[in-house]
């Protein structure tokens, strides 16, 4: 069985003069550029968080002892760490959430 497709125009319909495509500005690819960028920074920046996340964990495994306000607890350093760092990272997010709620533009 033969494929067919369908004829790509390479002329206006209107006239003979071929199409050109759409030109991106200098300040539009600026941008684009410029977005990308921070992109990259940002990915190297959580690469490198994570990296020392986990340098500082697997530096620390002595078990230490956690005093709560009844009572308290051994745990290996390692595991507090994670723990401290889940819990600075939900609550970062859970704080930028709230603040973007709170300070939208009313609709």
């Amino acid at each position: 069985m033969a494929s067919v497709s369908a004829p790509t125009p390479s002329h206006d319909s209107q006239s003979d003069a071929p199409v050109e495509p759409s030109v991106e500005s200098r300040s539009g690819r600026r941008s684009r550029h410029g977005r990308r960028v921070r992109m990259y920074i940002w990915a190297g920046l959580f690469v490198v968080a994570f990296v020392v996340l986990v340098l500082l964990s697997s530096a620390n495994t002595d078990a230490v002892r956690l005093g709560w306000v009844f009572g308290s607890t051994d745990a290996s350093l390692v595991w507090v760490i994670l723990a401290a760092a889940v819990l600075g990272w939900l609550i970062g997010i859970t704080t930028a959430v709230v603040f973007h709620h709170r300070t939208r533009r009313p609709s």
